[in-house]
């Protein structure tokens, strides 16, 4: 019987495979994007936590979205980055490096639902029971809300990676160019029945409960909107909705073309490239959509360039 028990520590990463004549635009693509989200996010989130106006429940939420996103995008693009101008044979990573990057990975698209989930209920709490919302919003539940998505993810993705721990590996080659975690099984020679299973079913649950929170919400804000008088209400409803709506689904489209593309393994390239895309796209998109739909960000990016205004003129 054939012991499959090789189980190296330095894994090798499969090269984003691009047309030579197209690397340094892909690279340059792919640095100027990175730069522009962690900027964007990082920005976002030193705004909310220095004005005091923005110490709302929506805006602390949407922290989590910006927490996601430059978890997402710096988790990978660096090392993409770094491989790029490496030859094949030096891309390389070790094993439990390949599992705290997969792990990050998995990490980052559960939390991104989560997320969301409660940024919905967020959503229907202020536009069905306005007049509760600052009983039920409050800062003890913004917490509870931010521990339950992150702890949800953390507790599904660690499950996830635990049972692919637990394969012995006879193969070194990532078929990837980042770690994830059915990069990780592929590599071992073993029964692989049961990652299958839990991943197909860790999906459908975060998908499915994901989907199904916006469509419970959405349908219960429509009926109240439709039944109500009030402009006001609505116009609320319209400007705060749709702009958790679109940022849903971005995301939900992304993910929804790489599971498809997992299904034509003669597609893989661009499984790849997707899969990137769907960290820059989001990342990237998520501050914009957001910032052109708050007020109060405005008026603090309007204050700032005033203020560098004046100082430009004064010297």
């Amino acid at each position: 019987m054939e012991n499959y028990t090789y189980n190296s520590f330095i894994l090798q990463l499969e090269e984003l495979k691009v047309p030579k004549e197209y690397m340094y635009h892909i690279f340059y693509f792919f640095l100027i994007s990175f730069i522009v989200i962690m900027v964007m996010n990082v920005g976002i989130l030193l705004l909310i936590c220095i004005d005091k106006n923005l110490h709302q429940p929506m805006y602390l939420l949407f922290c989590n979205l910006t927490v996601t996103d430059i978890i997402g995008v710096s988790n990978i693009l660096p090392q993409i980055l770094l491989d790029m101008q490496r030859p094949p044979s030096e891309r390389l990573i070790t094993y439990y490096d390949c599992v705290a990057q997969a792990f990050t990975t998995q990490l980052f698209g559960a939390s991104s639902h989560t997320v969301l989930m409660i940024m919905a209920f967020d959503r229907y709490v202020a536009i069905c029971n306005p007049l509760r919302y600052a009983a039920i919003m409050t800062n003890k539940m913004v917490i509870k809300l931010t521990v339950s998505a992150w702890g949800v993810g953390f507790v599904l993705v660690g499950i996830r990676l635990g049972l692919t721990m637990r394969l012995n590996r006879c193969r070194t080659m990532i078929t990837n160019p980042y770690c994830d975690n059915a990069s990780l099984f592929k590599l071992s020679c073993e029964s692989v029945f049961i990652n299958n299973v839990y991943g197909l079913t860790f999906t459908v649950v975060v998908l499915s409960s994901s989907l199904g929170s916006i469509v419970i919400t959405y349908t219960k804000i429509t009926v109240v909107c439709l039944t109500s008088n009030s402009k006001s209400l609505n116009s609320k409803a319209l400007k705060t909705c749709s702009t958790h709506l679109v940022t849903y689904l971005i995301m939900f489209v992304s993910g929804m073309f790489i599971i498809i593309l997992h299904r034509f393994p003669q597609y893989s390239d661009y499984r790849k490239m997707s899969a990137i895309m769907m960290v820059i796209i989001p990342g990237g998109l998520n501050p914009i959509i957001y910032g052109i739909q708050s007020k109060e960000i405005q008026k603090f990016l309007f204050k700032i360039l005033k203020s560098k205004k004046i100082c430009f003129k004064g010297t």
